[in-house]
């Protein structure tokens, strides 16, 4: 007898429908699995076998083959334990022919009969045509958050059966609709001094712009990138769904019962290999870090330290917002939208660049600062020197009073920050663009038009060689957001290209046109 199962595999973070089929004859008994399986895929036949004796079931003493359709596509993974044990239970007659029509199925199998959770369920579940979905109660919560679906669970295989059979009900999952629950994050209020790196952060938030921050040890480089998702707008029900469907086909641990909506903060340690970042790895092809920060913030600390094979290759996933991963077997594409942030050192040592302190040799240095190549370094539109944070700043409020020199520091709070980079965005979301990173140059000339002044000022950049063509392009895009934060419509103003360009080395630079001296730093001037 024949039977036909609907069930879905995972491909990178993409589903693929599948459909299980089972064909139960006489002859020596044998149990065989066809259409490209992974090694986890063949394994199946023992774990099946264990659960459908542990529910007190019979296992045909018959000749059993299973194909997984379509045959020209691989299936990895262990999630289709449950539609070829339900499969096999209808060709061998033990449950009614037409009971699975229009219901699929998504679950591994222990060998006790229990149901047990596997990633990816959301992709899965977008990718069948089946208006009913039986998965293990650990994803029943994700698997509902698919519009159009309904998502059911039970606990064992015995219950599943008890289901098919219309002798129990299903388990309905609870209601998913809500929001995440909002964890108070870092407050950027609690960061000393460094003026110009909160507003780099700003500007960052507001923008989408990647930011570079090199400085020494105690600088407040982590501290102002821990804070930097904060400052982003919470992620709307589309980008939570992608964020979910990444997570979920990385098995990272999802919201309970809900949807994310903080945007994804991820800080991979500087000794990562290529794949862990990218994503990839044989059959699987598992999303990396690089996805993991999908509509969030990728933190790279101790950029220097990372290998430079791997700092390459986020130059083209950063220009065009997703990954491509090619193997033999596999091909994926994994989605990362993310906004890069980094941090190192000026030295090996980390010393603070004065007079004597640094104990590296140049050579050490060199080799240190070709870590990060020129195309790399050229991908950060912001990029700033950080210097450790004045006496005064540090020691403001200790035991209760302030220091001698010390005076209000101003320091904004997250939530006022985050009030002003809302409002940005939303300036750059009536243009048609999520951020003003995104603009294309083509665009530049209609949406950022350069006043007189402005223009000279980035002439004269582009005729000592200190700005390339890119660069210029990157510059408007800063200076852009500059201007939105201000709440300017007009033209771009020097300050706004100015206050770009000093976001874009690592000093305070004084520049003079010859209408009067502009600080680099004063944009809301």
């Amino acid at each position: 007898m024949l039977a036909k199962v609907a069930s879905a595999t995972l491909t990178g973070v993409d589903g693929q429908a599948i459909s299980v089929e089972v064909h139960v004859s006489n002859g020596i008994p044998s149990f065989s699995i066809v259409g490209l399986p992974d090694a986890a895929c063949r394994e199946s036949r023992d774990r099946v076998r264990a659960a459908i004796i542990s529910s007190g079931l019979s296992w045909p003493q018959r000749r059993v083959t299973v194909n997984l359709a379509p045959s020209g596509i691989r299936k990895g993974g262990s999630g289709l334990d449950l539609p070829v044990a339900v499969a096999l239970l209808i060709a061998d007659g033990q449950l009614p022919a037409r009971v699975a029509d229009n219901v699929g199925f998504v679950g591994e199998l222990g060998l006790d009969g229990t149901l047990r959770g596997v990633p990816g369920v959301l992709a899965r579940a977008h990718a069948l045509a089946a208006p009913q979905l039986v998965v293990p109660p650990d994803c029943a919560a994700e698997a509902a958050t698919a519009s159009g679906l309904r998502a059911v669970s039970a606990p064992t295989l015995s219950r599943v059966v008890a289901c098919l059979q219309g002798r129990v009900a299903w388990d309905e999952p609870k209601s998913c609709a809500g929001t995440e629950p909002l964890v108070a994050s870092p407050d950027l209020a609690d960061v000393r001094g460094q003026p110009l790196a909160r507003m780099a952060v700003e500007v960052a938030a507001a923008g989408g712009h990647h930011l570079l921050m090199v400085g020494p040890p105690g600088a407040g480089k982590t501290m102002l990138a821990e804070r930097l998702v904060g400052l982003l707008p919470p992620l709307t029900t589309s980008e939570a769904l992608e964020v979910a469907r990444v997570h979920s086909a990385a098995g990272l641990p999802l919201p309970s019962r809900v949807l994310p909506v903080r945007p994804p903060f991820r800080a991979p340690h500087h000794s990562s290999s290529l794949v862990s970042i990218v994503g990839g790895g044989g059959a699987a092809m598992r999303p990396g870090e690089l996805s993991c920060a999908h509509r969030g913030v990728l933190f790279l600390d101790e950029l220097g330290e990372f290998s430079g094979a791997v700092l390459d290759t986020l130059r083209q996933p950063l220009e065009e917002r997703q990954v491509r991963v090619s193997r033999a077997r596999a091909t994926a594409v994994f989605p990362s939208d993310v906004l890069l942030v980094a941090a190192m050192n000026p030295c090996p040592c980390g010393a603070d660049l004065g007079p004597g302190s640094c104990r590296c040799s140049e050579a050490a240095r060199q080799r240190y600062r070709a870590r990060v190549s020129g195309p790399l370094l050229d991908r950060f539109d912001l990029r700033i020197r950080l210097d450790r944070p004045e006496v005064a700043d540090l020691v403001r409020g200790i035991g209760g009073g302030e220091s001698l020199a010390a005076s209000d520091s101003g320091a904004e709070s997250t939530a006022t920050v985050a009030a002003r980079v809302a409002r940005a965005r939303d300036v750059a979301a009536r243009r048609g663009f999520p951020t003003n990173s995104a603009i294309p140059p083509g665009s530049l000339d209609s949406l950022a038009p350069l006043s007189p002044g402005a223009l000279r000022v980035l002439e004269v950049r582009l005729r000592q060689g200190l700005l390339s063509a890119r660069g210029l392009q990157r510059v408007r895009r800063v200076a852009l957001t500059i201007a939105d934060l201000d709440g300017w419509e007009g033209k771009l103003r020097k300050t706004d290209v100015y206050g770009a360009l000093a976001l874009r080395s690592n000093v305070l630079a004084v520049e003079s046109t010859g209408d009067g001296a502009y600080p680099a730093a004063a944009h809301r001037a």
